[in-house]
């Protein structure tokens, strides 16, 4: 099992993508912390992370409150002594353009997406120094490099995510510490349950591969870096999108 006993924290790991990679964590060996903001959606992850024999445990927590991450990351430590994989995973969409887009929409995006990873990041990682090493993975998209209509704060969000990821591999790397960025595109997910199935063909359409992405296929490339297999990869941005942007 190539995440043997990596403690490992998964931010929005109550369905979707998250959900599938603290799925996958487990099944790979790992110690698995299930955070997301819905009690009973960690509550049903962390059972499945155990049935599948891992170590699993869950917090309920707005990750945009750093006192919140803060409590969080030091309540594993003093139970694990320890932090070795972080996955900044959660991520919430409020679409509008930009003449229609409110303040709140704008700032609930960045909290969550962009916000959310520098609190994570900046918590776990005195320890990580500590220990020489570590591993940080970050939640960018396809609209983070390419924009998208009527998606100002997300891609904002994203691309932003994308200059942590970049920086923060050369803060870190010397101290042993990887950081890189998974770009996905269209997945099915819940995030997509209210998307018309016109838009949806639609979409299938731009793929070359002519389907969404599974949260499953995520997930293993997050298991991938996260591993000792992807030792020599940092500050990539990998895009997992079925040759969408071809």
């Amino acid at each position: 099992m190539r995440l043997n006993q990596k403690v490992s924290i998964v931010t929005g790991a109550g369905q979707g993508i998250g959900a599938a990679t603290a799925l996958k964590f487990a099944r790979e060996g790992a110690i698995v912390i299930v955070a997301d903001l819905r009690e009973d959606a960690v509550n049903k992850v962390v059972d499945a992370c155990r049935d599948a024999g891992a170590d699993a445990l869950g917090f309920t927590l707005d990750v945009a409150d750093r006192a919140a991450v803060d409590r969080m990351v030091a309540a594993i430590g003093e139970r694990y002594g320890r932090i070795d994989v972080l996955v900044n995973n959660a991520g919430i969409t409020r679409d509008a353009r930009l003449q229609k887009m409110t303040l709140e929409q704008f700032d609930d995006v960045i909290d969550v997406n962009l916000r959310s990873v520098f609190h994570a990041s900046q918590a776990v990682v005195d320890g990580m120094i500590e220990r020489g090493g570590g591993v940080i993975l970050n939640a960018s998209s396809v609209v983070g490099i390419y924009g998208n209509y009527g998606q100002t704060n997300y891609a904002a969000a994203k691309f932003g995510v994308i200059g942590f990821t970049k920086t923060w591999s050369r803060e870190l790397g010397p101290k042993g510490i990887r950081v890189n960025a998974i770009a996905p595109g269209f997945i099915d997910t819940p995030i997509l349950s209210t998307v018309p199935d016109e838009v949806l063909a639609k979409m299938r359409e731009q793929v070359p591969l002519r389907r969404l992405g599974q949260a499953d296929e995520i997930a293993n490339v997050y298991a991938f870096l996260a591993s000792d297999e992807a030792s020599y990869i940092n500050g990539a941005v990998i895009e997992v999108s079925g040759g969408m942007t071809l």
